[in-house]
């Protein structure tokens, strides 16, 4: 996937904006409010209101900036006192082994990402985000809830669970993680749930290889109950900061504007430019105090990915040398997985924000996006993720903010907005071409990523070399 990046701030507003009486939304069974459906909040300066009494209550739970899905931000750890009683009483159930990645979608339940869903889906809702890509609420409301969040099973373990209505759930290495309560077993059909995840079942879609095609041809859902907090212990925990906790440290900070930008790259000068332009046109409209919420996905990455150590160090180096300003940035890790299935995923990882308290959040060019497995093309239209997002069901309280392009200015030396009057003085610079300066020790034009970055991104394409090297020998051997 390009490195371009896009910010387009005012134009892009209103784009398809249409109101529920002109939508036919009436055979999904939905129930429309009388105001637009189709929606794109202008950026314009907001000032809550509160009095200190409603703040008092509130800031414990939520930011006063953003409500959560549903209202109320989901929180599935057993509190301490109930954690004995609860794990003598998950011993004696059938047990339902996790995978790495089932572990990483519970660690993402359980914090309150995915609110107001509180388990892996049961089948009316897995359907209803399969096919409708939100959720309807009890009340008739609406939330965003793209990606089907889901628990696989094989047919030995249906049949050991049986009857039974609950269930606790093993960790990758047997350690008991946490129940599934009031459980359904259905049908795991997996090449309608890749067809339209993805919008193709082309063969090397990474999260199909790794997670779907070799689970099993059954999805339990049910109410989750998580024994304590999930903790990796690879010296990134303290990164892991949940919803409820960035919830805090924003109120902590008094911020009145939270934009998040979302990353699986690491940072050069043109995503710092981008954050940095994003937040001084904040301070132009108004805003005393946006902070950035810097959120790098945490969770499964493909194979040629820059791992999540490297980046936190390389995003850690940007910091350091005054890139990105500490006082103003919030830098955190994303649970989530990655399904690299563009337009769909976008809307996952939009929602999940506002779970987190952000109310703007920034897309560029083919977000959650990636080549197509088997031709030389991309697999999704850039510009569709960013307009996906302006009429996603169930955002409209999300403030979007697109992208402008940004290149590297050949003749200022920096990265810098594209200018189509001067288009020659600019050099587009992708993720493969930065990947191979990294491998090849080739240092990119100056200004392009800070020293301390880029020092980072060379030492581990170095190491990956090395580690080659030791291994060919060991292969021709065998």
């Amino acid at each position: 996937m390009s490195l371009t990046i896009k910010v387009h701030i005012a134009a892009h507003f209103n784009l398809n904006l249409r109101t529920a009486k002109q939508t036919k939304l009436t055979d999904y069974n939905v129930k429309i409010r009388p105001k637009p459906i189709y929606h794109s909040n202008q950026l314009i300066a907001f000032q809550p209101k509160m009095s200190a009494a409603v703040k008092s209550a509130s800031s414990a739970i939520k930011s006063s900036l953003i409500e959560p899905d549903g209202g109320v931000l989901v929180d599935l750890v057993v509190p301490e006192s109930e954690r004995g009683l609860r794990t003598t009483e998950a011993e004696s159930m059938p047990k339902v082994k996790l995978t790495k990645i089932d572990l990483e979608w519970v660690h993402v339940v359980s914090e309150g990402w995915a609110s107001p869903l509180r388990g892996f889906m049961r089948e009316n809702e897995y359907l209803q985000s399969l096919h409708f890509n939100c959720l309807r609420m009890k009340d008739g409301s609406i939330v965003n809830m793209s990606l089907p969040i889901v628990l696989a099973i094989d047919d030995e373990t249906k049949e050991r669970i049986g009857s039974t209505t609950n269930v606790a759930l093993l960790g990758p290495t047997g350690d008991l993680i946490g129940i599934l309560r009031s459980i359904e077993i259905y049908k795991h059909n997996k090449e309608e749930r890749i067809a339209r995840t993805w919008g193709t079942t082309a063969a090397g879609l990474p999260y199909v290889e790794e997670v779907i095609t070799p689970a099993g041809n059954w999805l339990v859902g049910g109410d989750l109950e998580v024994l304590k907090p999930i903790k990796y212990n690879d010296g990134l925990d303290h990164y892991r900061l949940s919803p409820q906790q960035l919830r805090k440290e924003f109120d902590n900070r008094q911020a009145d504007a939270i934009f998040a930008f979302q990353l699986r790259n690491p940072i050069h000068n043109g995503h710092a430019l981008l954050m940095n332009d994003t937040r001084r046109r904040l301070l132009e409209m108004g805003y005393k105090n946006p902070i950035l919420l810097l959120h790098p996905l945490g969770g499964f990455t493909k194979a040629d990915d820059v791992p999540l150590d490297v980046r936190m160090e390389q995003h850690s180096k940007v910091l350091e040398d005054g890139v990105l300003d500490p006082e103003t940035t919030i830098v955190s890790i994303f649970p989530s997985p990655m399904h690299y299935a563009g337009p769909t995923e976008v809307q996952w990882h939009a929602k999940a924000r506002i779970n987190a308290g952000a109310n703007f959040y920034i897309v560029g060019r083919d977000p959650a996006g990636m080549g197509h497995p088997t031709e030389k093309r991309d697999l999704y239209d850039p510009d569709h993720g960013k307009k996906v997002l302006s009429m996603a069901l169930g955002l409209e309280k999300l403030n979007i903010l697109p992208f402008r392009v940004a290149a590297y200015d050949t003749v200022e030396k920096k990265m810098a907005f594209f200018d189509p009057s001067r288009a020659k003085d600019f050099l587009f610079i992708s993720g493969t071409k930065m990947r191979t300066f990294a491998r090849s020790g080739e240092n990119p034009p100056d200004g392009f990523m800070c020293p301390g970055g880029w020092k980072v991104l060379v030492q581990y394409y170095e190491s990956l070399q090395a580690e080659e090297a030791t291994q060919q020998p060991a292969i021709l051997t065998s």
